[in-house]
């Protein structure tokens, strides 16, 4: 299973701002350390701040940070919120399925036992538990100069 982009990034936001708790970040500081699209950080930020996991500040001196307690962020939570589909074949929505053996086939279940255990692993982590090694995180998040960003996102 792959996740989305989104739900990527959902992820970098969450352990940037976990790292960042005593300050106020930005759009811009976080994708500028992750080397990522600006534009796709807003919408991530729009889902989380709607969905109570961070809080967006307006105005002068704004930005974002993290509302809740690490310890009460869960990664199951998260990711089922930012993944529209978690079907991993087709065959899991048998009304939208062209694949002629579905009703013999055993895979479909070992895939979803598969894809529970996935969920099973996120659903007893918390973004506390990512924040285990905060030191070595803050030291490899490290704004890289803008000119390099500006060629990524261009």
């Amino acid at each position: 299973m792959r996740l989305t982009v989104f739900s990527d990034y959902s992820l970098r936001v969450l352990l940037y701002l976990g790292t960042h708790r005593e300050n106020i970040s930005t759009i811009n500081e976080i994708a500028e350390t992750y080397g990522i699209s600006r534009n796709h950080l807003m919408k991530v930020v729009h889902a989380l701040g709607r969905r109570g996991i961070i809080e967006t500040l307006r105005g002068k001196g704004g930005g974002i940070r993290l509302r809740l307690d690490p310890h009460t962020v869960n990664l199951g939570t998260v990711v089922r919120a930012t993944e529209a589909d978690t079907a991993l074949v087709e065959c899991f929505d048998p009304e939208h399925t062209s694949c002629p053996i579905v009703p013999a086939c055993a895979l479909r279940g070992v895939l979803a036992e598969a894809r529970e255990a996935f969920f099973r692993t996120l659903d007893r982590t918390t973004l506390a538990d990512l924040l285990g090694n905060e030191q070595h995180l803050l030291a490899l998040m490290v704004t890289p100069p803008t000119s390099r960003i500006s060629r990524k996102s261009a």
